[in-house]
């Protein structure tokens, strides 16, 4: 039996003591399947306009602890959820073998929008996106603007959707997955050979690789946040000239890995001193325990299958149905400016604002924050948030 069938089904909401007061965790049941795990904040007053928070990797809705009660404090119904694969959210399945429909782009749209549906909304205000969430958000707004009214992208720039292959590939959006196959190989010829992070995540031992970690779960995801937050100085992002395994072999090793090297091994020799951690008011201890706690759970494979179905030349082609189609709501960008995932995808940041989006409202880079801006930075993030939905509402 899958780990789903065997430990899921019995949860419980978080307990209130891990959240802010005027935080509520509780479930959503009939969301594409899921019962889906929701942190809320202004649910008291009926009928208030939705904002959804969707986190990335590896996250949780609990990223958006500081978040949420700011925004409900402008009269939102503010919802942050444990996407599918994550969390306290179950009826999905956590084996390495399975169908990846369910964790492509368009998946994990349905899901979204099932969750509005299921919260008895038709409309967002605003669809927030955080690192691996930020193309589920963009993608909900390219796909359904109708409901999804604004979309704010962070950390991952959306590039719009791939173009549509002619001649040889018969119309088939097999342009992405071919490239990555090419980069893998002239990564490996790099010396020290290299590898890049997604296929690493993509292979089937990478999850017991995370659970199983020769450090523990709660020092590795420890050592995995500091390296990727502005806590650590080697965190210096610019532009790459392109997509080539020399210009990605510049990224610092968490996306570009070393090839013999796990994603635990490579993160261990940047694990912040007890000083350090003591200092680290963004993520204390207390607090990032409550993500240990929910990996050692769920495991981290049904976070992985995301990253495969990206690789599925299948699903890759549904997605060029939308070619030349744009985000045509109100548009934002937010990232930290030590987050070199602005930058990870060669290009991406300038197209995002020239073609992806027709009505980009501004891109913002928040100073002394890396890859966790929301959790670095959650008063920055909230004032950002607040002013791009006042001026939408006309204030």
């Amino acid at each position: 039996k899958s780990r789903e069938n065997l430990k899921m089904p019995s949860l419980t909401p978080l307990p209130t003591e891990v959240l802010p007061a005027g935080v509520r965790s509780r479930f959503v049941a009939g969301v594409n399947g899921l019962r889906m795990h929701i942190l809320e904040a202004g649910y008291q007053t009926p009928g208030r306009p939705l904002v959804l928070l969707l986190h990335g990797f590896p996250e949780l809705a609990y990223s958006w602890r500081h978040v949420l009660l700011p925004l409900a404090a402008e009269g939102f119904h503010v919802v942050a959820p444990d996407m599918r694969g994550y969390g306290r959210t179950t009826g999905w399945r956590a084996d390495y073998d399975q169908d990846l429909r369910p964790f492509s782009l368009l998946g994990l749209v349905r899901d979204t929008l099932a969750l509005v549906y299921a919260l008895g909304a038709r409309s967002v205000a605003t669809v927030v996106g955080h690192d691996f969430g930020s193309p589920v958000a963009a993608w909900s707004a390219l796909v359904h603007p109708d409901v999804f009214r604004s979309v704010v992208m962070m950390s991952a720039p959306f590039a719009g959707p791939p173009e549509l292959q002619t001649g040889a590939q018969d119309g088939k959006a097999a342009g992405r997955v071919n490239a990555f196959a090419n980069l893998a190989a002239a990564l490996a010829q790099l010396d020290p050979q290299r590898k890049h992070y997604m296929l690493y995540y993509g292979t089937p031992a990478a999850n017991a690789d995370m659970t199983s970690s020769a450090q523990g779960l709660h020092a590795f995801l420890r050592a995995y946040f500091h390296h990727k937050s502005g806590d650590w100085a080697g965190n210096k992002p610019f532009p790459l000239k392109e997509l080539s395994a020399t210009q990605l072999a510049q990224l610092p090793t968490y996306y570009v890995m070393n090839a013999n090297r796990t994603m635990p091994e490579t993160v261990a020799p940047f694990m912040p001193s007890a000083a350090e951690i003591a200092a680290c008011r963004w993520l204390p201890d207390e607090e990032l325990a409550v993500y240990a706690a929910e990996y050692e759970r769920s495991g981290f494979q049904g976070a992985l299958n995301w990253y495969r179905a990206q690789f599925d030349a299948a699903l890759n082609d549904e997605l060029a149905l939308f070619a030349n189609r744009k985000i045509d709501v109100p548009s934002l960008f937010l990232a930290g400016k030590s987050d070199w995932g602005i930058y990870q995808a060669p290009g991406a940041f300038e197209r995002m604002q020239t073609h992806a989006c027709s009505d980009m409202r501004g891109c913002h880079l928040i100073a002394s924050a890396g890859h966790w801006v929301m959790q670095e930075r959650p008063e920055d993030v909230a004032a950002l948030l607040i002013e791009f939905l006042r001026r939408q509402a006309g204030h």
